[in-house]
């Protein structure tokens, strides 16, 4: 029994002795080459961003566009997109919206509740919660055109 414990112990050993020396190579073949390889992937432009709002007093769930840098109204909500990104079908998607929303309050002043980005693939992470109504980006249609993004900065 003890000889069979050394025996897959020294296997062990040995099997992560060959892992790190394997790790070590890639380390020294990337260093010598000049850092990692920069992976490109294409963005598309789009002039629409596609919203989903619940409304949470009638348990109503709506679908609306709005052109980018236009606003559009649900509720008391004001949602104004300033950029929709989206990738070719035959990359992973990834799908993003730069928003800006506005509550209108009960003495008909403006309050910013959230500025930021929204993922259509994370819509529970980067969505808007309020009280009454719920918003999150499902798509981006209608291309402008599309760009070639560095997946990582270029080593110096």
């Amino acid at each position: 029994m003890l000889a069979t414990f050394k025996a897959t112990f020294e296997m062990n050993r040995n099997q992560t002795r060959l892992r790190v020396a394997s790790l070590a190579a890639v380390a020294l073949c990337v260093s010598f080459a000049g850092g990692v390889p920069v992976a490109h992937a294409e963005r598309i432009e789009n002039q629409v961003a596609v919203f989903s709002a619940l409304d949470k007093v009638t348990a109503r769930i709506s679908k609306f566009e709005v052109e980018i840098n236009k606003t559009v109204a649900f509720g008391q909500i004001k949602v104004t997109p300033r950029v929709c990104y989206s990738r070719p079908a035959t990359e992973l998607p990834k799908t993003t919206t730069f928003v800006e929303v506005d509550e209108t309050q009960l003495d008909g002043t403006e309050k910013r509740i959230f500025t930021g980005w929204m993922f259509a693939e994370s819509p529970g992470i980067f969505g808007v919660e309020h009280p009454t109504v719920d918003v999150w980006l499902t798509e981006c249609k209608n291309p402008i055109r599309s760009t070639p993004q560095q997946a990582s900065p270029q080593p110096s």
